[in-house]
């Protein structure tokens, strides 16, 4: 049907119908002063294949910070301080299953810190039996286990007195899959050194052992449909105890993730245990406006236990079973229960109807969905960034046959997901771009319900009044395997992380990629700096307003146009 894309399995790994096999998809350096850093903004020199002698060093009595649980020892990389599967809380293992985050114990001596945590349980990656995206993606995997509560620092200097900007990534993947190493554009030395940054990015429960709601089986499982959640926010409790041993300020800490991860963030901005915890906001490709209901949660729970075979009577043992088998259950169940998604396309407006796991909505610890109908006033003062891309979903990786779509093809597709609406909008859609060929009509009519997602956000953060949103639209084409890939969702990764020559088989590498990801991320640092994102580099960014819609488009040229799809946004209404 459309461009398959399981580069993070992007939001779910089984609850999205269909998705067992397939995923529906999908002027060169400027030497100028970054307005508030102070530092020459250009591109980030292409690296070699490998480290220059002494680049790393790892030695005893090297890299060392202290925790608030004990002391732990990283490496050193051409001058980035790196920690990685620091613990943040407990294991989630046994009696911890399915309830909220334990306090770590603390260790005596040194932890060594330079590998990765383990990554949360999940379902197999149904992507590696797609050579391309294989090939674009190269994932990193990890190992999975329980224990799996870890996070990972990057930093230009421990223990110097200085309190630096902290930017706090979380993974895509929805709510089901996914980590902090599995794509290499999530390295954070690049970022950290760019913008003087401390950089952070972690691992949380997902799918059946993060949001189960079991609530019904009894008080002790009241939190077990946000336990991801929260594992979150004892993650930004790190944070705000520890990160100043890291060379971070934890009064000024940026949250931002990409597809599920900006709907974490989306989600943590209306949850009264995470207020204060961060002071900044961006959200790529992930506006998810409601949250779960109790209602749906508690009745996907109760298939999920029957298929174990257990009843309130042996509900506990749900703690003791092997994680593989409930897992397993879970995706059999999610697998016999979702129904096909219209058009074969993802539809954010309803976005948790159609996961099989998200958080819920259950009065406490998240009291109301976060922007629906509005913007929760927990969060009014958190400036945000807000933003799509071009394509997202809908691409022709994998299939590079879909780049001969008829006419009559499209209008078919068009007419299965828009009904009589369908010559309105593609009227609509041929009036911004009429020399498009059917196959880049489709894309963007069937991508556009994600900008409108991000739009809606924008438009509800605005109408509070207190903190600004901006909005930006990534159009950037790779021209990897000839361009069919598009601007695909998780395309602005590696430029957001200034990692387009570590991610050459997304981005082919060499000084145009490298160009813009030294504007786009400068304005990711200047944002988590400031609150504002503007720099010299880029065209001014105003802020976001409901009548005109500023939209800062990332692209070889890079521009402001105010409301530059209003009319398809108008036909697709």
């Amino acid at each position: 049907m459309t461009a398959t894309h399981e580069a993070e399995r992007t939001w779910e790994a089984d609850a999205l119908p269909g998705s067992g096999q397939r995923r529906a998809l999908l002027k060169g350096a400027a030497l100028l002063l970054s307005g508030a850093a102070g530092a020459a903004l250009m591109p980030s020199p292409a690296r070699a294949s490998g480290p220059a002698p002494d680049s790393v060093m790892a030695l005893d009595g090297c890299a060392l910070a202290n925790t608030d649980c004990g002391q732990v020892a990283g490496y050193i990389r051409e001058g980035i301080h790196t920690f990685k599967g620091i613990p943040y809380a407990d294991t989630t293992e046994g009696r911890n299953r399915f309830m909220p985050p334990v306090k770590l114990r603390a260790w005596t001596g040194v932890r060594s810190a330079r590998q990765y945590g383990h990554v949360a349980p999940q379902s197999a990656r149904a992507g590696w039996a797609n050579d391309e995206e294989a090939f674009m993606f190269a994932w990193d995997d990890g190992v999975q286990a329980e224990d799996c509560l870890r996070l990972n620092v990057w930093t230009p200097g421990i223990a110097d007195g200085r309190r630096r900007p902290v930017m706090v990534w979380l993974h895509g993947g929805g709510f089901s899959a996914g980590s902090g190493q599995e794509l290499r554009s999530y390295d954070g030395e690049n970022l950290a050194r760019r913008g003087d940054i401390v950089l952070v990015s972690l691992n949380h429960r997902l799918n059946v052992l993060g949001y189960l709601d079991l609530s019904k089986y009894g008080e002790r499982y009241a939190s077990s449909a946000n336990v991801g959640m929260l594992d979150i926010i004892a993650a930004l409790q790190w944070v705000r105890d520890n990160i100043a041993s890291f060379g971070g300020d934890p009064g000024r800490v940026t949250i931002f993730g990409q597809s599920g991860g900006g709907a974490k963030v989306g989600a943590l901005m209306g949850m009264p245990a995470a207020q204060g915890l961060f002071h900044r906001a961006i959200v790529e490709s992930g506006s998810m406006l409601r949250a779960g209901t109790a209602e749906r949660a508690q009745a996907l729970a109760e298939m999920i236990v029957a298929e174990l075979g257990l009843r309130s009577a042996s509900i506990d043992c749900i703690q003791t079973l092997p994680y593989a088998l409930i897992v397993e259950a879970s995706a059999k169940v999610l697998r016999e229960r979702n129904e096909a998604l219209p058009g074969g396309i993802p539809d954010f407006r309803r976005m948790a109807d159609q996961l099989g796991f998200s958080p819920v909505v259950d009065g406490t610890i998240l009291p109301a969905h976060p922007f629906d109908p509005y913007a929760s006033a927990l969060s009014a003062q958190v400036p945000m960034i807000i933003g799509t891309t071009l394509n997202e979903f809908v691409t022709a990786l994998n299939h590079p046959e879909l780049e001969s779509m008829s006419a009559g093809e499209l209008e078919h597709r068009v007419l299965d997901l828009y009904g009589k609406r369908t010559s309105a909008i593609l009227q609509a859609f041929r009036r911004r771009t009429p020399s498009a060929k059917p196959f880049d009509l489709w894309s963007h009519i069937a991508a556009s319900s994600v900008r409108e997602s991000a739009i809606h956000q924008a438009r509800a953060k605005a109408a509070l009044g207190a903190a600004p949103a901006y909005l930006y639209w990534f159009t950037w084409q790779t021209p990897i395997l000839s361009g069919r890939p598009r601007a695909f969702h998780c395309s602005e990764l590696a430029f957001v992380f200034d990692n387009t020559d570590r991610c050459e088989t997304m981005t082919g590498g060499g000084p145009a990629a490298r160009a813009l990801a030294a504007k786009m991320s400068e304005a990711w640092i200047q944002f988590a700096r400031t609150g504002d994102p503007n720099h010299p580099a880029i065209p001014h960014w105003p802020t976001f307003n409901a009548q005109s819609v500023p939209t800062m488009i990332f692209d070889n040229a890079i521009e402001l146009v105010n409301n530059p799809d209003g009319g398809e946004q108008q036909s697709i209404a």
